[in-house]
């Protein structure tokens, strides 16, 4: 397994960071929870664990958040959507006071937890997928933190190292390949073009128009608009993998924003992710 240690260390406070940081690795976290006036909170795969008694203070919330925004304030109060992308692709999630304009949530403030998801990248954990890709386009499903994007990270190089096919990546946070001036963080393969920072419904056309991929894979599809966009590309004879929020196939299936991706049968197969980060193929149906 690859994780970019030495990046998620820097988004701990200097305190927490020499009260972990020989621990790290071997405890191999999947968050990191910092919540005001409580104590850390690391989660493994075999549970919790609170390396230390010391409570996070307001300054501790604001030095990690200040750290994966670069010191960049509009960055870190101005994430509508709740997350915020530090280096090495670790996922920061936010909680605190919204800030509310007109209906719409436009920022937070006043910041009172933080998630840090732990990115990671295992080569070769989709080996046994290749003949799903066989198939056609491919959905990845499961809860938050069954691995999704870990999977969806190996997938992509089992198609361009694999198969030696063409694929674009619409990386819209910069957690599939995270990149810094040195290159990427990650293998991302070797017939593989990764577009960051864009929309996943427009990162889709643009990589369609301008690099002329075979496959294009998105992380979260989620929005009506991200699936319409899925359909139309997919009439072009792309094809895609995608990862989804949803327990089982069948709870998929009860969603509207993905049911009309299902009646389309552009998704052949779907990879459902459990809890505990095995995962099964199952062949998916038009409905």
């Amino acid at each position: 397994m690859n994780c970019c240690w030495r990046e998620l260390l820097e988004l701990l406070p200097p305190w927490l960071r020499e009260s972990m940081g020989s621990e790290m690795q071997a405890c191999n976290p999947r968050e990191i929870r910092l919540r005001l006036g409580q104590m850390v909170q690391v989660v493994t795969q075999q549970g919790e664990w609170y390396p230390t008694c010391r409570r996070v203070g307001k300054g501790d919330i604001e030095y990690a958040l200040n750290i994966a925004s670069r010191f960049s304030a509009y960055a870190a109060q101005s994430v509508a959507q709740g997350y915020i992308t530090g280096r090495g692709g670790h996922r920061i999630g936010l909680c605190g006071e919204c800030i509310v304009q007109n209906g719409v949530v436009t920022g937070i403030k006043e910041l009172r937890s933080l998630c840090i998801r732990v990115a990671r990248d295992i080569p070769g954990l989709a080996d046994d997928l290749h003949p799903a890709l066989a198939e056609g386009s491919l959905l990845i499903l499961g809860p938050p933190g069954s691995g999704k994007t870990t999977l969806l990270r190996d997938l992509i190089r089992q198609i361009s190292d694999g198969r030696q096919e063409q694929i674009g990546v619409v990386d819209q946070r910069s957690e599939l390949f995270p990149v810094t001036s040195d290159g990427f963080q990650f293998d991302t393969g070797s017939r593989t073009d990764v577009l960051t920072g864009a929309e996943k419904a427009s990162g889709i056309e643009l990589l369609l128009r301008s690099m002329g991929p075979k496959w294009i894979a998105v992380d979260e599809v989620s929005a009506m608009e991200d699936c319409i966009t899925l359909e139309q590309c997919g009439y072009c004879g792309v094809r895609f993998l995608a990862t989804a929020h949803a327990w089982t196939p069948e709870d998929l299936e009860s969603r509207p924003v993905y049911r009309r991706l299902l009646r389309t049968g552009m998704f052949k197969t779907a990879i459902w992710l459990k809890e505990d980060q095995t995962y099964t193929a199952k062949r998916l149906k038009c409905v």
